[in-house]
């Protein structure tokens, strides 16, 4: 039987979706654990269906589930996954959605346009689950969008260690945020890199027009540095890419890129590939196929991370001490 149990009789169950089952295997591994054997298809007429091979009744149930393209997809495979657990009498239910879908349409930029990353938060909930659990949410309010408790992990560090071990001289590193949006998050980091510099670059966005944004200027020197431009995500990679360019021409040494979730749509592996970037640096939030894979890519596990918070959750311990006490 897959499960963890202890001497209270508490009993924990880890089910994947199909999206991303790499990432599943590596949590499992980290806990000790496996992935309950689940029956998932797909008909004919694109209606998902899911059946779990084992009881889980009682148990403390965690729903992983990553959120690549067809987003849709995933999503509604992951609310029948939650639906099924609470008809199967499991005791509590925690969403594992290490790239929360819908992150980005969190607030309204127009008159009729929908909040859509509440709406997920309310589907979630309305299948039946009692906990959320993220990585590095597009923006903090999304945590106050579901109704019950929500672990919003950080990815920072993992990076952060990582940029520290492959930079010769630290001292000469600046953090850029490709916006002032990410300014705060940009503080963090500085503060990981014993204190590093800040600057942001200056862009413009058409709220019209769909994943374009043009970046301008500098705000900050950068001049003879090693800059870390830091971002949640890269989607199409215009943005990032035309970053590096901007901060090359402003007499950037070097440019390493670093972010949590690659999305990695349409032309994003070309332009990456091709943006004179040092090194593009990742994590597993999200599957990284052979073919979106390039010579300067580097993909960090989050699972440890992920591990670790399950683990506190299922134990009732504390998911803030795993960010040294800082809250998040």
């Amino acid at each position: 039987m897959t499960e963890i149990t202890n001497p209270g009789e508490k009993k924990m169950v880890l089910v994947s979706g199909r999206a991303h089952p790499e990432l599943a295997e590596q949590i499992a591994t980290e806990l000790g654990n496996e992935v309950l054997p689940t029956s998932a298809y797909t008909f004919a007429n694109g209606e998902t269906y899911v059946r779990f091979e084992h009881s889980v009744r009682g148990a403390d149930a965690f729903v992983i589930q990553s959120h690549p393209a067809p987003i849709n997809e995933w999503l509604m495979e992951q609310l029948i996954m939650i639906d099924s657990l609470k008809r199967a009498s499991a005791r509590s239910i925690t969403v594992v959605s290490p790239f929360y879908p819908y992150a980005r349409q969190d607030k309204k930029h127009k008159g009729r346009e929908p909040i859509s990353a509440r709406l997920i938060s309310d589907l979630y909930k309305t299948a039946g689950a009692d906990r959320l659990m993220s990585v590095d949410l597009h923006t903090a309010q999304i945590q106050g969008f579901f109704d019950g408790p929500v672990d919003h992990l950080m990815a920072i560090p993992l990076l952060a260690q990582h940029v520290k071990e492959s930079v010769e001289d630290v001292s000469n590193v600046t953090v850029v945020s490709p916006d002032t949006g990410r300014v705060r998050v940009a503080e963090q980091w500085a503060d990981l890199l014993g204190g590093a510099p800040l600057a942001f670059v200056h862009k413009t966005r058409d709220i019209n027009v769909p994943n374009k944004a043009v970046s301008k200027t500098v705000v900050g020197d950068i001049k003879g540095r090693t800059c870390v431009l830091i971002d949640d995500m890269i989607d199409t990679g215009g943005t990032i890419s035309g970053a590096v360019q901007v901060l090359k021409d402003h007499g950037a040494k070097d440019v390493i890129i670093a972010a949590t979730h690659p999305v990695f749509s349409g032309p994003a592996v070309e332009r990456l590939s091709n943006s004179g970037a040092r090194e593009v640096i990742v994590t597993n939030t999200l599957p990284v196929p052979e073919e979106h894979q390039f010579e300067n890519l580097t993909v960090l596990s989050i699972a440890p991370l992920i591990a670790r918070a399950i683990k506190e959750v299922f134990d009732e311990g504390s998911v803030t001490s795993l960010f040294n006490g800082r809250s998040n």
